[in-house]
This record gives C-alpha cells, sequence and structure tokens, in this order.
C-alpha cells in the first residue's frame, strides 16, 4: 500500500473508457489513501451525486441538495504515472544510506520501473 501515497499523479488503468462515460485514461491527484479497504480517492476520478440533507451553515445559508463529490477507487485499478513519459508505471525500490544528523540512515526510495527516474 506504501507504493501509491498522497499527492501522487496517478492512471486509471481499469474500467469503461471515457467514450462510453467511464474513467479509463483519466490522470488525477491522489487526494486520499484509505488502507483498511485498500482504497484510494483521486481527484475528478469516479465522481458520483450525492443527496444532501437541507440544513443550515452557522450563518444562516440553506445547504444541501444535489452534489457530485469522488468515491474511492480500488488501488489495483490505477497506476503511478511515471514522471519522464507521463504514462503509468509500475513502482520498485532502491536503498540509500544518507548521513543525518551524524549518523546514517538506510532509506527508500521510490523508482518507476519503466524509466528508473525518481518518483
Amino acid at each position: 500500500m506504501a507504493k501509491i501515497k498522497k499527492g501522487d499523479l496517478v492512471q486509471v488503468i481499469t474500467g469503461a473508457k471515457q467514450e462510453r462515460g467511464g474513467d479509463r485514461g483519466k490522470q488525477g491527484k491522489v487526494l486520499q489513501v484509505i488502507p483498511e479497504s485498500n482504497r484510494v480517492l483521486v481527484e475528478g476520478i469516479n465522481r458520483v451525486t450525492k443527496h444532501v440533507r437541507a440544513g443550515q451553515s452557522q450563518s444562516g445559508a440553506k445547504t444541501g441538495g444535489i452534489e457530485t463529490v469522488e468515491a474511492p477507487v480500488h488501488v489495483s485499478n490505477v497506476a503511478i504515472v511515471d514522471p519522464e513519459t507521463k504514462k503509468p508505471t509500475r513502482v520498485g525500490y532502491r536503498t540509500e544510506t544518507v548521513e543525518r544528523d551524524g549518523r546514517q540512515r538506510t532509506v527508500r526510495i521510490r523508482v518507476a520501473k519503466s524509466s528508473g527516474k525518481d518518483i
């Protein structure tokens, strides 16, 4: 689950094509990662209409009506976008030893499998 993090640019790799009204091929930023259900919330992807009960806010303005919000997508249906080719790629790891505060630390760095560039 650590392969995809909040703020990553991902692309939908499954589902209906865009000409059929689906989201396959669309790219968006990860807004939230839900590790309990292995799902991610992606900006502009899997938008659903939600009916919100009418009420009042603190200032007295009316709330409620029909809103469109993003619904979570399973993490297996999205892939990280390679920063070089702008195409979906798999994620690998590279370990480096970095000196921080005067001591050696091993750090795992995410790497795009297709180009070898850091993510």
